[in-house]
């Protein structure tokens, strides 16, 4: 279950230099990063105290933490994102059942896999884009495959996982004075108003309503997140600045029922996403569900000429119909909020030395085109959580943390520019069509300051004026096969679907294969690949990697001791703050396991040996490792499975069997070497975790 059940026995802030052999955290009165001083309640200082209760607050809560604050009374079950990649989904796997019932709850895959383009839901269709391979349900590059699953319901699931861990769900009345604040709690209704990061603690003042009035209460932490998202209280207390393009587009998102759309477009036409065209209006409809007949619209904004209010229910309730091509009477409009959509980054995710940190959407924000902001928030969660950990335990000095800017910051801006790149593509349709979105930005623009001086009415009515003239290129008497303008817009739109070039759903090269270049790990140094590799907006598949800082590769092993198929990512720990080094059957590496064992022991960090051995082994499987290992005993035999492509282990991460590879908490790769030392091998392996953890 990821680092959980080590941190749940963890009562108090930091370890002590002494260290339980067992992996309890002691009670201790130092305080890490605080000075050593007695612990009572009055002044009690938190590990880690995480202002944000979204997705990225709460798994880093799951992994990590005790007490979350959360400015909102209520949780918004407005559905927002709802695609979860391959990576966040092999986190999951690491909580408890989480994948599992994500996969089972979610919609059947054949419901969802479709990018329709129509002028009406019951009118022409224009295309349709699928975009699952084979491969990605075949579980090749990975144990699990993606997921469409509405934010609200995993945020349901992850409550209900802290609730397991003995959270509490507090409103701010029943929090003011009768519990500690040192106890696993979220607090509902809490607004961080200050942050005092002094005297090596932070501290936070929270304000809430309480009986009434308004309360303020201090809260003292060693760690403070900041998951609070794209408009994040704590990146702007900490005077952290966004770096990047704003106000790309004004869009409305309207939340709705209807079982009897659902059930049409179950029978006619499936899909995920549905690019609605035609003379009367224009969105994107997002199914969440169609079985529940669950949708969410978007439809872009143009202020000051629309306001909000012309969005009423009723408003909405024509727009569907429209957009649908005809009436429906269950429309149950739940929800009506406007948004803009950014691509920025944070100029950094540390402040204040390594006391305050930016996670999700607080550090970034994408357009919502390929589903890279909760996902790449969950994996800055995941690569917060173990270095905490490590830090928590005394494995590691504090300087660690300086590793997480390091290694995020750069796949955040990579994934900005990806998703950049594929909202771009996404319009490319309406371009296609004759409806450059990029004209429509610049009509609005100019009638907010070349006719500025018309009254409000006479602003909004040219708006809507020019618009419509716009959509009347989509009516049937153009865009059809015999006007050579609409045929010609219609053989464009073609090549762009069947070359790739519309909006992309997936991208494995880029979901599995980001790597760090720089940060926990060591870098080789005949390693000629410096940079990232530059995005294309377009799918490239993933090709498995063992190099510093890629994730580890996928591959199906039989663990010998349990008789039992699992990935090699389940080979690394899911309860301790503990590295796995993998190496083949052979003396040479042998001599190395043994080596990683004295080095870690002498500086008090956690490995374990994984021996893959070649597919049918059979002889000197039992004995061979335990005699060569003893008296250490925290290592587990693996026999690759059998499985259609001809390449082993070491050939598939492009490496000899003499080599070795040693992995993180996080499943990524820290160090390898591709053939063998041939120095002292203590001396190298001490190097090693020194150059990881930041060991002086």
């Amino acid at each position: 279950m990821g680092l959980l059940r080590l941190l749940r026995r963890c009562n108090y802030p930091f370890k002590a230099k002494t260290r339980n052999r067992g992996g309890t955290l002691q009670h201790i009165q130092n305080r890490g990063f605080s000075k050593s001083e007695p612990f009572n309640d009055k002044d009690a200082v938190l590990p880690v105290l995480v202002v944000g209760a979204g997705p990225v607050g709460l798994i880093l809560s799951i992994l990590l933490t005790k007490l979350v604050l959360e400015r909102n009374i209520t949780f918004s079950k407005h559905p927002q994102a709802h695609f979860i990649n391959n990576r966040s989904m092999e986190i999951f796997r690491k909580i408890d059942g989480l994948a599992e019932e994500i996969q089972s709850s979610q919609p059947p895959v054949d419901l969802w896999r479709k990018f329709v383009y129509c002028t009406s839901l019951s009118g022409s269709s224009l295309g349709s884009v699928d975009h699952i391979q084979p491969q990605d349900l075949e579980h090749v590059i990975s144990p699990v495959s993606v997921a469409h699953f509405s934010q609200y319901k995993l945020h349901s699931l992850l409550l209900r996982q802290l609730q397991t861990l003995d959270f509490q769900l507090c409103a701010p009345e029943s929090s003011e004075e009768s519990e500690r604040p040192h106890e696993r709690r979220i607090l509902m209704g809490h607004e961080c108003v200050s942050i005092d990061p002094s005297n090596e603690i932070v501290t936070v003042t929270a304000s809430s309503m309480g009986m009434g009035k308004r309360v303020e209460k201090k809260i003292h932490c060693n760690i403070l997140v900041g998951a609070d998202g794209s408009g994040s209280t704590v990146r702007k207390l900490a005077g952290i600045q966004m770096r990047g393009e704003t106000d790309l587009q004004k869009l409305v998102s309207v939340h709705f029922l209807s079982k009897d759309l659902g059930q049409y477009l179950l029978k006619e036409n499936p899909g995920m996403l549905f690019f609605i065209f035609n003379t009367e209006a224009i969105g994107v409809l997002v199914a969440h569900d169609l079985r529940q007949g669950e949708f969410v619209l978007q439809m872009p904004f143009y202020p000051p000429q629309q306001t909000i209010e012309d969005f009423s229910s009723k408003a909405c309730e024509k727009l569907i119909s429209k957009l649908v091509g005809q009436q429906l009477d269950d429309i149950n409009v739940i929800d009506i909020r406007p948004w803009i959509m950014h691509a920025e980054v944070a100029e950094k995710f540390i402040s204040s030395g390594n006391q305050i940190f930016l996670a999700g959407d607080a550090a970034h924000r994408f357009p919502p085109a390929g589903g890279f902001g909760m996902n790449t928030g969950i994996q800055d969660a995941h690569n917060l959580a173990w270095k905490i950990a490590a830090v928590m335990k005394g494995i590691a000095p504090s300087s660690l943390l300086n590793t997480y800017e390091m290694e995020r910051r750069p796949i955040a801006i990579f994934n900005t520019d990806l998703s950049l790149k594929n909202y771009k593509a996404a319009m490319a349709v309406p371009s296609a069509l004759g409806l450059d979105p990029t004209v429509a930005n610049s009509v609005h623009r100019l009638i907010n300051t070349g006719l500025g001086f018309l009254p409000h009415g006479l602003r909004k009515g040219a708006l809507e004026g020019i618009f419509a003239i716009g959509r009347a290129q989509l009516s049937k008497t153009i865009l059809n096969e015999i006007n050579p303008v609409g045929s010609s817009r219609l053989s464009k739109l073609r090549h762009i679907f069947e070359e790739g070039k519309s909006l992309q759903l997936q991208f494995p090269a880029e979901d599995l294969g980001f790597r760090y270049l720089q940060g926990a790990i060591v870098q080789e140094s005949d390693n000629l690949e410096s940079t990232p590799q530059l995005s294309t907006g377009r799918r490239r598949d993933y090709i498995p990697s063992a190099h510093p800082g890629s994730r580890l590769p996928h591959m199906y092993v039989r663990v010998n001791k349990m008789n039992e198929i699992v990935s090699t990512l389940d080979l690394v720990s899911g309860d301790e703050v503990e590295f796995l080094l993998i190496i083949a059957p052979v003396k040479e590496s042998y001599h190395l396991a043994r080596a990683a064992f004295k080095a870690a022991e002498e500086r008090q960090i956690l490995v374990k040996v994984c021996v893959i051995w070649p597919s049918g082994s059979v002889e000197g499987l039992n004995e061979g490792s335990k005699a060569a290992l003893s008296p250490w005993e925290n290592y587990v035999d693996a026999v690759e499975v059998d499985r259609p492509s001809t390449s082993n282990w070491w050939e598939m991460c492009q490496m000899k069997e003499s080599g070795a590879i040693l992995v993180r908490p996080d499943e990524h790769i820290a160090w390898r070497t591709s053939s063998g030392l041939a120095g002292d091998p203590k001396v190298e392996m001490q190097k090693v975790f020194s150059l990881v953890l930041g060991i002086i």
